[in-house]
């Protein structure tokens, strides 16, 4: 059985969690607690090196790393990654953009704010800054389409959803942003997406 090490405040883990569980796949779900540093335990190290989590142990034994690339191996052969070529490689390209813009600015500051307590001013302002420029690129691409790649709900938008729907916990009022607004109630509802 798949097995799937993760912390359910993390955004990177629950997409794990939701393409499992839209696929109707069965899997053990085990608990590390990152706050706790449970990732950095010699034990977890010794499975997976990385020392973070999501991490999955596939039915056969073998380990593997990485929010988008479990979502993409679980995915694969299934609606989640669209056969069209161009919109597989779409997909792929806001999965990037996820992991190098998105997910450092939006996540990184709901977990200062939301998680430690930190204070605005005890944030670096550049997160907020590059946030919205994040929201800002969501805003404008939603704007003439309903999903970020080909013409329905792909891994693009699983990996995206995961912190965008929770961006007020770091400062960004997703009222300023109604299609990506839109987008996350269209997302949750046809993923059946929650917690």
């Amino acid at each position: 059985m798949l097995t799937i090490y993760g912390d359910r405040i993390s955004g990177n883990c629950l997409k794990v969690k939701w393409v499992a569980d839209h696929l109707g796949l069965s899997y053990r779900w085990v608990d590390v607690d990152v706050v706790k540093g449970e990732a950095k335990a010699p034990e977890f190290i010794a499975r997976f090196p990385m020392g973070q989590v999501p991490a999955v142990l596939l039915a056969d034994g073998r380990a593997l790393a990485q929010s988008n690339a479990i979502m993409l191996h679980l995915a694969e052969g299934s609606a989640l990654v669209p056969a069209d070529g161009f919109a597989r490689a779409e997909m792929l390209q806001w999965l990037f953009w996820e992991q190098y813009s998105h997910e450092p600015a939006i996540a990184v500051r709901r977990f200062q704010k939301h998680y430690l307590g930190r204070a605005d001013a005890e944030i670096d302002p550049a997160l907020m800054v590059k946030g919205r420029a994040a929201l800002d690129l969501m805003e404008r691409h939603l704007a003439t389409r309903d999903w970020f790649a080909g013409t329905a709900p792909s891994c693009a938008d699983i990996g995206l959803v995961a912190y965008t729907r929770v961006a007020h916990e770091g400062g960004f009022a997703l009222a300023e942003w109604p299609a990506v607004q839109a987008w996350v109630r269209r997302t949750e509802a046809g993923l059946r997406i929650s917690g």
